[in-house]
């Protein structure tokens, strides 16, 4: 009888075209899990992610359910499966869990990081995992910005089109943004669940915010209407990473 798994990795998102996978592309991060545990398998796996990340965007701690024919020692599935992946995907957890598991569906939040080198100069070591920002952001206006949008409010303005949910309304259970020593400046934020590129649109706003070209008064109108073409830019891709998925 097959038994259901629940695996945790990491990914460097630079070199695909987002988890899901694609017709027109074999470089997805779902497809290259799929290939490994057919391998393992020795018959087709469906691999069910918590979510998709976009082209680009990075994990270090997605997670994602399947189920294998074969038995093996749960503590081996990681190896099994890092045997048969490139070195950008990295399987570090396996769980045995109940049939009816569902890594999207038994959710009940996540927690993103995004980076921003607010610099004159790149970085050679972290240029693929941050957006350089030259002018010098108002880090004090960013963290004020961010609280406006705690607790539970329709994000349709942050939500990028060709998104087909039946809601928009999410709750953000926390927000923080800080300075590191080296001009680094880290957005943490927790929440429900997010929408098509939401976390990238609240970023983006919130760099226009301290680059003085909106005011939190700005944020408070855009966050009450539901126009996308109110709210910021899409901050780019590569300074995002998925850190943590959260489950009962």
């Amino acid at each position: 009888m097959a038994n259901n798994y629940k695996i945790t990795l990491e990914y460097d998102g630079s070199n695909y075209s987002g988890w899901q996978r694609q017709k027109n592309t074999k470089e997805t991060i779902q497809e290259k899990l799929e290939n490994a545990l057919s391998k393992i398998n020795k018959n087709k796996v469906e691999v069910i992610g918590s979510g998709r990340t976009d082209a680009g965007v990075h994990a270090a701690g997605q997670t994602a359910n399947f189920f294998l024919d074969i038995q093996i020692p749960t503590y081996k599935i990681p190896i099994a499966i890092n045997t048969h992946l490139p070195d950008d995907i990295i399987c570090y957890k396996a769980e045995k869990v109940a049939k009816d598991f569902h890594a999207r569906y038994d959710a009940r939040g996540k927690k993103y990081r995004y980076r921003i080198l607010n610099s004159n100069f790149n970085s050679v070591f972290v240029r693929n995992y941050v957006y350089k920002v030259h002018q010098r952001l108002d880090l004090d206006i960013m963290q004020k910005g961010a609280k406006i949008f705690l607790g539970s409010h329709d994000f349709a303005a942050f939500c990028s089109a060709g998104s087909s949910v039946d809601s928009t309304i999410r709750e953000i259970y926390s927000f923080d943004i800080n300075s590191k020593t080296n001009g680094e400046i880290q957005i943490d934020i927790s929440g429900s669940g997010f929408l098509y590129n939401m976390v990238r649109i609240l970023v983006g706003t919130l760099i226009e915010l301290a680059k003085g070209k909106r005011n939190l008064a700005d944020l408070e109108e855009i966050l009450a209407g539901t126009q996308r073409e109110r709210a910021g830019f899409t901050a780019p891709a590569k300074g995002l990473t998925l850190l943590e998925v959260f489950y009962d």
